[in-house]
């Protein structure tokens, strides 16, 4: 006797098999257990699903299972409504969402190799068997955030200054939880990688080196299919993790925390384009456990969503919890503007900013200068022919990174050695345009040469960026030479600009930040003032610091309405102030928004695409009501990368109900129009994009 089972696989993004599979089996499989089965030519891990298999036609003679994984407990109900909901809001098919989300080791394990496996993991320990370890004592912020947050429910926004003790507060909310419930669990999110040591470190010392593992795309596969296998199993009690880390399957889980909670790190931006964040707001309402989203400058949704009730308005969804002051006697660094309009031209740092570096390096305390760009210069350029470093393959300019004399496309990877004259007219006096980080570092240690730090040694300057973390453990090394005051400036990019505790951090200064302000982005300025107001906490965070702390923003528009709020340190009215600007406009959180993106080998067949795949909508009345909106097809801001030409398509709607049933019913349409359209390479919605 044989039973039909349904099975998620994963298959290409556009085969437009987005369904489950049918499979034949001698026996019952309960939901969510893993089996391998044939996929064409190949063996797959496949996960048994719920519902009625689909996938085969009449006549079709069904495979039947190749093995069945039983040495795993099957995967809980609430997983698998965490990615189907995720398969179905973020348009992918179910079997991707799946299957990605589960450790790449796994996905080639057999049941042999599975079970020696999990004969060699560890028994972890219970959490109660932590080390004892001294707890400060919580300010009163902390323990009024506290209570809040034992007599609520639901998602919560822990609205606090940085240095505030925001990681306190999570310690002791999932101190809390295992105290109420032994075997329950915590998940624990970051933004990027290089905050999950330092945290993990917090972690370890508070519950016990056994109870916490971390899942990030920085482990190696070994590692992170034991981190998940502990997750799975309920052996680990506290998951901490990057945006990967939403989908962990923890069947015990009681708290979900999401720090740095407007961090653009946690939308995934290839494969299926989801918001880390927002599914963790999710699973939280589904499961019926609590979500503490966390930051200083929260994303306007959340601080929409957060909004207190009033007589017009009936509030919104999360409850907002305040910790305005910093721990201790620590004060927010005093913001310093300076009008750049009024130095000589081609100033790079001010004569007082310099001078504001040589008085810290002397007291032995440390700066922190902030580019966001990373390279000695944005482009190399002859001044004769006019000539720029220009990629080939993208319609970007390569960096010219003079350590290694080379000039580098951050898009596509093309490099080359610098040419020793104009490739164009053969001038020998071809030159950098503009700054990136490694020449500012070269600029400052040329400046600081004569400035000694308090034992008489010479002035210590590091530079921090994608640049000089690529091989592995290097950030974690420099920033231990940080913490340990080896260094009096420190050069970097945003990566070093949040959630780092620099003890003797005093000075924070930010150069050319004036990009964003006139960004065709309308979200722009928000990322701008997050980055600047976090930057800036990173000085100041020792109380004995006093009021010496500053933030220096070097600005050709010093009277911009957006740093009259920073000077203020008043998140409150800057976000006034733009979710006007956008309920005006009809933008989010106003709107919901998709983008569709193609990519082909020219301009004019990607666009043709979307064109075409408007039309059939439109013919097919999938928009019957008017309440979808369709842009007319544009170039992306970028658009060609490695050689492949990229357009989009925007789609609005007032109602995101609406919006979602249009993109469902215009999938096989967007299927349909590309196999009609033989360039195009591929083709991809985007839910809730973060840029446009």
């Amino acid at each position: 006797m044989s039973f039909l089972v349904s099975v998620v696989v994963q298959t290409p993004a556009h085969s437009a098999l987005a369904a489950a599979l049918s499979y034949r089996c001698d026996r019952r499989l309960q939901p969510g257990t893993l089996v391998r089965v044939p996929l064409g030519s190949r063996e797959v891990l496949g996960v048994v699903w719920d519902g009625e298999a689909g996938g085969h036609g009449e006549g079709v003679e069904l495979k039947s299972i190749a093995a069945v994984l039983d040495g795993l407990p099957p995967l809980d109900a609430a997983w698998r409504a965490l990615v189907g909901f995720a398969a179905r809001y973020y348009q992918r098919a179910i079997g991707e969402v799946a299957l990605s989300a589960l450790p790449p080791q796994l996905r080639n394990l057999d049941a042999t190799q599975l079970e020696r496996r999990l004969g060699r993991k560890a028994v972890l320990r219970l959490a109660e068997e932590a080390p004892a370890q001294q707890v400060p004592e919580a300010t009163p912020e902390q323990a009024q955030a506290l209570e809040q947050l034992a007599a609520g429910s639901g998602a919560f926004l822990l609205f606090g200054a940085t240095g505030s003790g925001k990681t306190e507060v999570y310690l002791r909310s999932v101190a809390a939880m295992l105290a109420a419930r032994p075997d329950a669990q915590a998940l624990v999110m970051v933004p990027e990688i290089n905050l999950t040591p330092q945290l993990e470190a917090r972690f370890r010392a508070r519950f016990g080196e056994a109870t916490v593992v971390s899942l990030h795309s920085g482990m190696t596969n070994p590692q992170r299919l034991k981190s998940w296998l502990a997750a799975h199993t309920g052996s680990a009690r506290i998951v901490l993790g990057t945006r990967m880390a939403v989908f962990a399957s923890m069947p015990r889980l009681g708290l979900i925390v999401v720090d740095e909670e407007h961090d653009p790190s946690y939308k995934q931006q290839e494969g299926a384009r989801y918001s880390a964040r927002d599914l963790a707001v999710w699973r939280g309402h589904q499961e019926g456990v609590r979500v503490i989203l966390g930051s200083a400058t929260p994303s306007l949704e959340s601080w929409y969503h957060s909004r207190p009730a009033s007589a017009e308005d009936a509030g919104g969804r999360y409850r907002r919890l305040d910790m305005p002051a910093r721990v201790g006697a620590g004060a927010l660094p005093r913001v310093r503007l300076v009008d750049m309009q009024q130095q000589p031209r081609g100033t790079v740092f001010t004569p007082a900013l310099l001078e504001a570096m040589r008085e810290r390096i002397g007291r032995g305390e440390q700066s922190l200068v902030l580019l966001n760009r990373r390279g000695y210069a944005p482009v190399l350029a002859c001044g004769d022919c006019d000539w720029k470093s220009e990629c080939p393959h993208c319609s970007a300019f390569r960096v010219f990174h003079k350590v290694d004399r080379s000039l580098r496309c951050h898009h596509c990877g093309f490099t080359q050695a610098v040419p020793r004259a104009c490739p164009s007219c053969g001038n020998l006096d071809i030159a950098p345009v503009g700054r990136g980080t490694e020449r500012l570092e070269e600029l400052l240690a040329e400046r600081l040469a004569d400035t000694l730090r308090p034992d008489g040694s010479p002035v210590r300057i590091a530079r921090i960026d994608a640049d000089t973390t690529r091989l592995r453990g290097a950030l974690e090394s420099q920033l231990a030479q940080v913490h340990s005051g080896d260094v009096d400036v420190l050069v970097g990019t945003q990566m070093v600009a949040k959630g780092h505790d620099f003890r003797r951090m005093t000075l924070v200064a930010a150069i050319n930040p004036d990009g964003a302000l006139f960004s065709a982005d309308f979200r722009a300025p928000e990322r701008l003032f997050a980055l600047l107001m976090q930057a800036g906490g990173r000085a100041g965070r020792d109380a004995a610091q006093g009021d010496v702390s500053e933030l220096w923003v070097q600005t050709f528009h010093p009277t911009h309405a957006l740093f009259a709020t920073l000077r203020r340190h008043d998140y409150p009215a800057f976000a006034a102030a733009q979710l006007e600007e956008r309920r005006s406009a009809g933008l989010p959180p106003w709107a919901a928004q998709a983008l569709v993106r193609a990519e082909a080998r020219s301009q004019e067949i990607a666009q043709q695409f979307l064109r075409a795949a408007r039309a059939a909508a439109t013919e097919a009345g999938l928009d019957a009501d008017g309440r979808v909106v369709a842009f007319d097809a544009v170039p992306m801001s970028l658009q060609r990368v490695a050689n492949v030409e990229r357009a989009q398509m925007l789609l609005e709607s007032t109602n995101r109900p609406a919006l979602q049933r249009f993109l469902a019913a215009w999938q096989p349409l967007l299927h349909a129009a590309r196999a009609e359209h033989k360039g195009v390479i591929r083709w991809a919605i985007d839910v809730d994009p973060l840029a446009i």
